[in-house]
């Protein structure tokens, strides 16, 4: 994989890291409430479902830094067709944003570590 390649997987990775915090962490602090919009009643309601949902997005961190660690395509690819599967199930169901913040930074990373 080329050094941009691998550039943008890592940012891919850091930003799943960061949803991780968000959502395990912070759900129900101001930076959490300010950025998923929340009220503090809901927040209160929804932190294990919240927290369920980092946990994920911290496997989706690990696999695509397991993949660029060992240098495989193939675990590469498969963790970014996941990150895009469900940055497009979100954008479609939750918020339009989360395409843009999601799906279409592992898109550009597919498209790089495809490249050869």
């Amino acid at each position: 994989m080329s050094n941009a390649a691998i550039f943008v997987v890592a940012f891919v990775a850091l930003l799943h890291a960061w949803f991780l915090v968000l959502e395990m962490f912070l759900w129900t602090k101001p930076a959490g409430l300010r950025t998923f919009r929340l009220t503090p009643e809901f927040a209160a309601r929804s932190r294990a479902l919240a927290a369920n949902q980092g946990l994920y997005n911290g496997f989706l961190a690990a696999g695509l830094v397991y993949g660029a660690c060992v240098q495989s395509r193939e675990i590469v690819l498969l963790f970014l067709a996941f990150v895009i599967v469900a940055g497009a199930y979100g954008a479609a169901t939750v918020n339009k944003r989360i395409f843009f913040l999601q799906a279409l930074p592992a898109m550009a990373a597919a498209m790089l570590v495809s490249w050869r």
